[in-house]
């Protein structure tokens, strides 16, 4: 049995990551008030009383936005937490599992990024997440870098869960359609990286996200389609969702337009076909509706 950390429990894949990786080891998940992985001595310390074997790292500055003017905050977690983490596996022999984006690509053309893709982030929260898997990979730890996209589920705030809140009081939504990428359920990334961590497949990156492609249009017209057959009482459907482009929804951060992410490295790995977006919206919906 495996002594495993597991960081960022709260979060939206940590959430799912306790649930399933519980059959592989004892779990040692603390909370904010237990571990301030801020501080670079806190984690130190814990990694010295804890001597983990297996370190998943769910822990993340995700304020994409809030990350230009934060820019010290968002390295602290996003590039100097995964290289202390990494410099512990080393030099411990222990197992790192660490999370990244598709923002890290440049996000132009059509065609899905691989692995080997060149990298060249259009924002802060991209480069501070490339920088921390440039720190694992440097590190010569055992490692598992999983880079994914456009992630939510069925807690915490994210697209679907805002999309048919705002369905419920709203009559007609502008939504961005020239934004392309993968809708990706925490629970599928959950149930991929324990998959992954039991297989033993090799050292390295991997992207990890559901099949197919959609723009944040596309996404939300199918919520509002499958919210509406599920009888919930909303005030707009699909046909109320207007297709805008990037430019009439300017952010503090650019956005990549291109998210799409070839999966073959990792499901050639697992020896599976990852599922596609929607059949794990439809999943992912039930669940949240179930709860509300």
């Amino acid at each position: 049995m495996k002594n495993i950390l597991l960081l960022g429990k709260t979060g939206q894949v940590g959430f799912e990551l306790h649930r399933v990786l519980s059959p592989l080891g004892s779990i040692n998940a603390p909370s904010r008030a237990e571990l301030d992985l801020t501080s670079a001595q806190a984690v130190t310390d814990y990694l010295t009383r804890s001597q983990p074997d297996l370190i998943v790292n769910a822990a993340a500055w995700t304020a994409v936005d809030a990350a230009e003017e934060q820019q010290a905050k968002a390295r602290r977690l996003n590039a100097g937490l995964p290289e202390q983490l990494a410099a512990y596996c080393s030099e411990q022999c222990a197992f790192l599992v660490h999370y990244s984006s598709d923002y890290v690509y440049p996000g132009k053309g059509t065609t899905p990024w691989k692995e080997t893709s060149v990298t060249d982030p259009l924002n802060v929260y991209g480069q501070t997440k490339l920088e921390g898997d440039q720190a694992i990979q440097q590190s010569g730890c055992e490692h598992l870098i999983f880079r994914t996209s456009w992630v939510y589920s069925a807690r915490g705030n994210n697209f679907m869960n805002t999309m048919v809140r705002l369905a419920k009081s709203k009559t007609e939504l502008n939504i961005v359609a020239d934004q392309i990428g993968s809708p990706t359920p925490a629970r599928l990334i959950a149930q991929i990286t324990a998959m992954a961590i039991r297989s033993n497949i090799p050292n390295g990156l991997y992207h990890l996200a559901a099949r197919g492609a959609t723009s944040w249009n596309g996404f939300a017209r199918e919520i509002f389609r499958l919210a509406k057959a599920q009888g919930e009482q909303l005030t707009m459907g699909p046909e109320n969702a207007t297709a805008i482009p990037t430019s009439d929804y300017p952010t503090p951060a650019r956005r990549p337009l291109n998210s799409r992410m070839d999966l073959n490295k990792l499901e050639t790995a697992l020896n599976v076909q990852l599922p596609n977006w929607q059949s794990q919206l439809v999943l992912t919906l039930n669940e949240y509706l179930e709860r509300s």
